[in-house]
């Protein structure tokens, strides 16, 4: 019964997850008015002839000639315009042969203007997507289904509320705290059901959160930090979108940022000492206890540089620029784009180091009482 019952509810989850997948697009559609459509198309032959270089980057108008590939319009030729600005991590070059993604405006069914807007890419992610799907599954079997269910889900809750939402001028501090905690929810309880180590990981998570809440708030303020070092910052407030406080989706942006590692390592210490209570189920809740901070420390000793290995990363390339002009180190970690990162890595470090040792007690107090009523080898095999 108990084989049957795990069956169904992975052919649910798998049920969902597939639903979730196929009207994934109608989520990241942008365009409602019907006279803009988004379609990839493979480039004829280009002209090159009023683009020019400027330094390293490219500058001007490349007219490309188009076929459609899909739609209403496949088959048909259009020429569309690819707008360079000289921003090499934007613009792209295109030649003949290559797959592109087409914007076309339409008027009674034809096509009146075409602007080519990058290389079509969604193919071979959409194969990278079910690459990592198969092997989540392949290794953690309903684990992995819960798993891929949680992550669908909260990419669904970000794009369709919690950045509408900012951009509508919610305030960002509360807002991102509500999406954590019912992302905190969705995710850990999703893969660990309601359990008492699901519990104890859920609940060590938001303890971890309001301390850097707290945390950020306080050296936020101390280090002056705007909120303008984020990408595409700019960008958003050239748009029109001046209401906004840039400080705090900056503040929101940490928050967010550290939610994931805090969840990790709530669930390592949680599902440890659920682990040590099954193989020992007499062991006492100081002994628990003391085993999940253990396992906290181990834990915590090597996501602090993790942390900062994930950042570090992202920001190879501006690192090497200051090597490379012997830039000092007083003169590196006073810049703002740079203290805004060391802020997210210690922040995100402090926060983590209250998540253990808060999950650790929990847990104890959790898996130790009741045990009458409850036995833990009953809850372990009911939930996995």
């Amino acid at each position: 019964m108990s084989r049957l019952k795990r069956i169904v509810e992975a052919l649910l989850l798998l049920g969902i997850v597939i639903l979730l997948f196929l009207t994934g697009q109608k989520w990241f559609e942008t365009d409602r008015s019907g006279n803009i459509h988004e379609l990839s198309g493979t480039v004829l032959s280009v002209d090159n002839s009023e683009i020019f270089q400027a330094g390293a980057g490219t500058v001007g108008n490349q007219t490309v000639l188009v076929i459609v590939n899909e739609g209403h319009w496949k088959g048909e030729q259009v020429t569309a315009v690819n707008h360079l600005n000289g921003q090499m991590d934007m613009d792209e070059l295109y030649q003949p042969g290559d797959t592109i993604l087409l914007a076309i405006q339409v008027k009674d069914q034809q096509i009146t203007h075409a602007k080519a807007i990058n290389t079509f890419r969604q193919n071979w992610e959409l194969v990278l997507f079910i690459l990592f799907a198969v092997a989540l599954i392949a290794y953690s079997r309903i684990i992995g289904l819960k798993a891929l269910f949680s992550f669908v889900a909260s990419l669904g809750l970000l794009w369709c509320y919690y950045i509408p939402n900012l951009l509508n001028g919610a305030d960002p501090l509360p807002l991102s705290l509500s999406v954590l905690v019912l992302l905190s929810m969705v995710i850990i309880l999703t893969v660990a059901g309601a359990t008492r180590h699901g519990i104890a990981a859920f609940l060590g998570t938001i303890s971890g959160l309001a301390v850097t809440l707290i945390l950020t708030l306080f050296f936020g303020d101390k280090l002056n930090l705007g909120g303008m070092t984020t990408p595409f910052s700019t960008t958003l407030l050239v748009q029109g979108n001046y209401g906004l406080n840039m400080q705090h989706i900056f503040y929101s942006a940490v928050l967010l940022g550290a939610s994931g590692a805090a969840m990790d390592i709530a669930m390592d210490v949680s599902v440890s000492m659920n682990e040590i209570k099954l193989k020992r189920p007499d062991i006492t809740m100081r002994e628990l206890i003391q085993s999940g901070f253990n396992v906290g420390r181990m834990v915590i000793g090597t996501m602090a540089t993790t942390l900062l290995l994930a950042y570090s990363g992202g920001y190879l390339t501006m690192l090497m620029v200051f090597v490379s002009q012997g830039t000092s180190f007083t003169r590196i970690v006073n810049m703002k784009l740079v203290a805004a990162e060391i802020f997210r890595i210690l922040i995100g470090s402090i926060g983590l180091l209250m998540v253990a040792p808060v999950t650790a007690l929990i847990a104890g107090v959790l898996l130790t009482a009741y045990v009458e009523t409850s036995p833990p080898a009953k809850d372990y095999l009911e939930t996995n």
